[in-house]
């Protein structure tokens, strides 16, 4: 069982920056993938950016440029540096880990961006 939580979240205006943490622990496998997901209201979640314990990294068109994940596999936590939000980006954010033998969600970080 691997424990997921989340900080960082926050209102924010437009054209501002935040930065989500999210440290893992439990029983973690050395590859695994983590990531950032999005949930508005009324919308499905989405993925917003992943990476894999070796650092590859992947992003939804629509962050692409101004989003950047990363990892500290020392200290089991991941990052989503969000720049130049948008009202759009306004979502409940949620860590997730995958790896061998399942995944494990966090419980989310409210991010509100005013325009």
């Amino acid at each position: 069982q691997v424990q997921l939580v989340e900080s960082g979240g926050g209102l924010v205006q437009a054209g501002g920056s935040l930065r989500l943490s999210c440290a893992a622990s439990g029983s973690i496998f050395s590859i695994n993938i983590m990531g950032w997901y999005r949930q508005a209201p009324g919308k499905q979640r989405e993925l917003v950016a992943g990476i894999t314990s070796g650092g590859v990294t992947n992003y939804a068109d629509s962050v692409k440029g101004r989003f950047t994940i990363s990892r500290d596999n020392a200290k089991n936590t991941v990052y989503l540096q969000m720049n130049s939000l948008k009202h759009e980006d306004t979502a409940v954010y949620y860590c997730n880990i995958h790896q061998p033998l399942g995944g494990s969600w966090g419980q989310g970080t409210q991010v509100t961006v005013s325009s």
